[in-house]
This record gives C-alpha cells, structure tokens and sequence, in this order.
C-alpha cells in the first residue's frame, strides 16, 4: 500500500483541520518558502538587467532626489524638538521617509541592486551577466548620486527653510563625520545587509511592507549606519554649503561606504541566500 493518499482522502482525526474552508484558510496563513522568495528576486533581477539603460538612469535620477526627502523629514524632526539625548529616538524616524517614497515608488535605488542583479549572476556564472551586472550599477549610482547633488544644491542655495532648520540639517551631516575608514566600511556593511535582508523580506510581506520598510531603515538611521544615497544627500548638503570640501566627501564617506554597502549587500545577503536555495535544490 504505497500508494500516497490524496489530501481529501485523509480521515479526519481529533485537532485537525476537516474543510476545504480550512484548508484555505491554513494555506493562506503558511509563509512563502525560500526558494518562493529567491524566484521573485531573481525575476525583478532578471526584468532590471534588461531595461534600457536610458529606462534605469531616470528612474535612478527620481530615487536620488527622493532620497532627499529623508533629510528634510529627519532635520525638520530635529529642529522642533528640544535639545534632549532622547531627540534622536524621534527624529530618525524621518530617515524612513525617503525610503518608503522609493521603495513604493518602484524607483532604482542602487544598494538594493547589489541584491537583485547579482541573483541571476550567481545563477549563471557568465561574462554577459557581468558586464550587464556592472553596466546597471554605474548607471543606477551615477543617477542616484547626481539625484542627491540637485536636491542638496536646492537646499543648501535656496532659502527654503529658516536659519534653525538649516543649521540642524548641517548638524546632521556633520555627525557623520569623524569615523575612521574601517569603521566607516564595517557600518556601511551593516547598511548594506540591512537592505538587501528588507528586498529579501518584501516579497512575502504583503500588508506589512510599509511596516518593513519603517522598521529596517529606522534601525539604520538611529545605528548611524552608513547609507551611500541618504548620506550623500547629507554630505552633499555640507559640500554644497562649503562646510566641507569634495575631497572629505570622496574620502571619508563616498569610497568607505560604497565598499561597505557593497559588501553587506552582495556577499552577506546574495551569496547566503543563494547557497541556501541551490543547497535545498542539491539537498
């Protein structure tokens, strides 16, 4: 008697499910498994490699100006509230803003490709994927980054806000400052993996999205860990305001955390999550 009973077959027994009605109900409360998860990456992987690189640019150049809208949240927070050692349990929660606005938005926001596009990477091992691969990264970073400067520009010669609000958005630029380059990587690391753990949570979040979203960047931004878009608005505002000059930018923030963020993205996150798929496959 091998042969398998179907699942309407079962006899019911005492503290299990009866109905179909049932059924569906435990069917739709079972998390998506890993391997669900891995095919709807790879696929939003595949679907970036094959856009234009004109497609990729402006959609890069909208998520690097609303970036910028997490610096203003979190620097009008930080101007309304008093100067107290609890101000910045509140203020950072204007770090999500920006996040959401792009996430929601379907708008190319580079650390998130060191996840998706190195799926179908991994997967296939060539020199055509690659060089794809690399193509999308310097579209997507050099749109994001010139995203970044144009609304840092915009804050930092135009009088939007008052004398306060001003100096509280360079108070937050200047706290980023000081780090040594290790430490600087070592954060960015953190960053990194942090959002390409909330692209690998998304698919199966459903109605909780918003909430992911909130909760992963709030923990970056109270961390103070490194974020290579939302920090360069930052720092940009302080070149654009000649607080600091390109050359501080570059070295102590830009090249630090790009290699970090890579980093935590790709290796941590893209490789791991990729073993343990293939692993299940073999296994």
């Amino acid at each position: 008697m091998n042969k398998k009973l179907a699942e309407d077959d079962i006899p019911p027994q005492e503290g299990t499910i009866t109905t179909r009605a049932e059924k569906k109900q435990v069917e739709e409360r079972l998390a998506i498994g890993a391997h669900v998860v891995y095919e709807t990456i790879r696929r939003e992987g595949e679907e970036e490699l094959s856009r234009p690189p004109a497609s990729l640019a402006w959609s890069a150049l909208a998520a690097g100006l609303s970036m910028g809208f997490s610096f203003i949240a979190e620097g009008l927070l930080m101007a309304r509230l008093p100067d107290q050692p609890w101000r910045p349990l509140i203020s950072r929660a204007g770090y999500s803003v920006g996040f959401l606005i792009v996430i929601l938005g379907r708008q190319q926001l580079f650390t998130e490709n060191t996840l998706t596009v190195v799926l179908p990477l991994l997967l296939r091992k060539d020199l055509s994927t690659l060089l794809r691969m690399l193509r999308l990264w310097v579209v997507v970073l050099s749109a994001n980054l010139i995203g970044t400067f144009l609304f840092a520009l915009c804050l930092g010669k135009i009088t939007i806000f008052d004398a306060h609000t001003q100096q509280c958005f360079t108070d937050i630029g200047l706290a980023h400052l000081g780090a040594s380059f290790g430490t600087v990587i070592v954060r960015a690391i953190f960053a990194g993996w942090l959002i390409a753990l909330m692209v690998w949570l998304l698919p199966g979040a459903e109605s909780a999205r918003v909430s992911i979203i909130i909760i992963v960047t709030y923990l970056i931004g109270i961390s103070g860990f490194n974020h290579i878009i939302a920090g360069s608005t930052t720092m940009l505002f302080l070149v654009v305001t000649k607080s600091i000059s390109w050359g501080t930018y570059i070295v102590q923030f830009f090249i630090p955390t790009l290699i970090g963020n890579v980093i935590g993205g790709m290796a941590l996150v893209a490789a791991l999550g990729h073993a343990q798929v293939v692993a299940g496959k073999e296994g």
